[in-house]
């Protein structure tokens, strides 16, 4: 099927061939040495985790080791929701046969379900990315981020309703699934493909939250009390709760610097009928963004840095993009295919740009009443 607007069909044919040569010779070099990376990985979000939250309990000989507990459980945080669970729950490590670092099995730190985000996040979102209609993480049901989704008054605040998104990032994604499927507001969908009862999705959705709550706000603050006294009980509830919100903003932005840039593309419907893997490979590469900057940066970022490779590769270990994105990039060159890249910043100053952009409608926007 051509499609408007698409190449022609051989050079989609010579992209795809290219492309999935460049995933096999990535997947032929895939074994000990990626085991050993993520092992590693994994010994120092541990090794953060715990220094995080022994020194944080130091804060009461001076305020700095109080911080710098907050600042390593925070990078502990974000190690676990990124390099970590984010990609081991890809299935990147299924391979290993490590019980521990398998994509069915693995918990991540936040308090959203690792089985709900499995079910809307590696389907949903990899199989249908930015069509609308399909692709739930697409704005998130808050953010109106293009001309395909219909103004409403209430967006015109959209800017603010990002930062509150951004700073309880977690909780959306526990909330995400439980909305889409109207568990707790609205009618209940006629059209479900929910794989699991409403009230068993009610009941994992409340037991993750009680576990991370309790870990966070309760055990760690009380132990610290018992060691250091009571006015650590506060100390330690705080510290944790910043160490959440610094992960939070993190890859909250991390997520829409690699998803909502000015120059990515939206879909409709149609676009995924009888989709060419040609095709599909097309429309990941225009619906995704990537990011520039040091190895330290990429490992922070769970290489989601590497967004359109990820979009393009998600089963491959992730630490792999950074060579793959050269290759991909050239691919693109040769065929005439966009493809979006920039600084961390300048990237984040295009997403604030769409946010406030479709916050207003414009002449090609359908426009729903207050009560819609």
């Amino acid at each position: 099927m051509i499609r408007q607007g698409y190449p022609s069909p051989d050079t989609l044919l010579s992209f795809e061939r290219q492309l999935n040569t460049i995933r096999e010779n990535a997947m032929s070099e895939v074994g000990q040495q990626d085991a050993d990376y993520i092992r590693r990985v994994i010994r120092v979000q541990r090794a953060s985790a715990l220094l995080g939250r022994v020194i944080m309990v130091l804060g009461f000989f001076s305020p700095v080791w109080w911080l710098l507990g907050v600042a390593l459980l925070g990078l502990a945080k974000i190690l676990d929701n990124m390099e970590i669970g984010h990609n081991v729950m890809h299935g990147q490590y299924d391979w290993m046969n490590d019980p521990h670092i398998n994509s069915r099995r693995f918990e991540w730190d936040i308090v959203g379900d690792a089985d709900s985000w499995k079910r809307v996040h590696n389907f949903e979102h990899h199989t249908y990315t930015n069509i609308i209609g399909k692709d739930r993480d697409f704005g998130y049901g808050v953010l109106r981020l293009s001309d395909d989704l219909p103004w409403r008054p209430k967006n015109r605040w959209q800017i603010f309703s990002y930062a509150a998104l951004s700073l309880l990032f977690q909780w959306g994604v526990a909330y995400h699934e439980v909305a889409g499927e109207r568990i707790f507001v609205g009618k209940p969908k006629k059209d479900s493909k929910l794989p699991i009862s409403r009230n068993q999705l009610k009941n994992d959705f409340f037991q993750k939250i009680r576990k991370s709550t309790f870990k966070d706000y309760v055990f760690f603050p009380l132990v610290a009390g018992l060691i250091a006294g009571a006015p650590m009980i506060l100390a330690v509830l705080v510290g944790n709760a910043i160490a959440n919100l610094i992960r939070n903003i993190w890859t909250s932005t991390i997520i829409f610097c690699g998803h909502f840039t000015e120059d990515v593309h939206t879909f409709n419907e149609a676009d995924c009928e009888n989709e060419t893997r040609g095709q599909w490979y097309y429309r990941q590469i225009l619906g995704s963004s990537n990011m520039e900057g040091p190895v330290w940066f990429h490992i922070l970022t769970g290489h989601l840095s590497c967004q359109i490779e990820h979009h393009l590769y998600p089963d491959v270990p992730a630490h792999r993009y950074r060579v793959m994105a050269k290759q991909v990039r050239q691919v693109c060159a040769e065929h005439n295919i966009p493809y979006n890249s920039g600084s961390f910043l300048s990237q984040y100053v295009t997403v604030l740009q769409r946010i406030w952009k479709y916050s207003f409608p414009t002449k090609n926007t359908v426009t729903e009443s207050p009560a819609s």
